[in-house]
């Protein structure tokens, strides 16, 4: 009996070690699922200078090529895609995507959503509207009447909703600056990264300029809540950082480094 008693423990311990091996198995770890497949799955939109398409078609920009650094230091291919941004964190769940990561702005519902790394770029949500108007507008007050297309979900909506705007959602940023071009819309609220890139001399959209700052803010990259992949990435940016790499592209692209 007593033989019989040892057994059932002995058979019930070794349940309990397999059952908690095989559940951390299962949620795993984020690292090793990605290395062990051997690319990671970037989710974008075409958002320059962050992720857009040069003429042979391939992904470049800060971002993209961000992403190929961070994929040469774990050894993995990136593979970028592009993904509806109102479905973002629905992607990144169902991994779909191993991140998204696309000049996305930090906030209470990214941080919420996602793991996410530390800051890298600043940012600022701005006015863009046709050059010969801007003076007209000195504040948000004297901008009330007039009609903003945003991009849907995006940090440009948030800030344009927080000022008591009149918008329009667009599928992307780039939507956004189309409707002001053609005179759909008055202006549009955009990042500052873009809209530098975008606007102004020497671009398809000469006749726009930026008028007034709305928001500060941060981007980051989105893994997966939970991921061990957030304090891997924020490890090889500092790598990145300290070797030139992230200044360099910084240089290249006109943005500001938050490190």
């Amino acid at each position: 009996m007593k033989i019989k008693k040892i057994l059932s423990s002995m058979i019930v311990a070794s349940l309990l070690m397999c059952l908690g091996s095989c559940g951390k198995s299962e949620s795993g770890s984020d690292v090793k699922y990605i290395t062990d497949k051997g690319k990671m799955i970037v989710g974008i939109t075409e958002y320059a200078p962050m992720d857009f398409q040069d003429e042979n078609g391939n992904w470049t920009g800060f971002d993209a090529e961000f992403a190929e650094a961070f994929g040469e230091k774990i050894g993995v291919d990136i593979e970028f895609t592009v993904i509806d941004w109102d479905n973002k964190f629905l992607e990144l769940k169902s991994k779909s995507i191993d991140c998204i990561w696309n000049g996305m702005t930090i906030s209470d519902e990214v941080l919420k959503n996602t793991e996410c790394s530390d800051p890298y770029v600043r940012n600022e949500q701005v006015v863009v509207m046709k050059k010969d108007e801007i003076s007209k507008y000195s504040d948000v007050e004297s901008m009330k009447k007039l009609k903003f297309s945003v991009e849907s979900a995006s940090a440009g909506e948030a800030a344009a909703k927080g000022a008591e705007f009149n918008v329009v959602a667009v599928g992307a940023q780039s939507d956004a600056l189309m409707e002001v071009q053609s005179g759909s819309v008055d202006a549009c609220v955009i990042d500052s990264t873009m809209a530098s890139a975008m606007t102004g001399e020497g671009t398809s959209y000469s006749d726009l300029g930026i008028g007034l700052t709305l928001t500060s803010e941060e981007y980051g990259v989105g893994f997966r809540k939970g991921s061990d992949m957030a304090e891997k990435f924020n490890s090889c940016m500092d790598e990145l950082i300290e070797d030139g790499t992230l200044p360099a592209l910084a240089e290249k692209y006109k943005l500001t480094l938050v490190k």
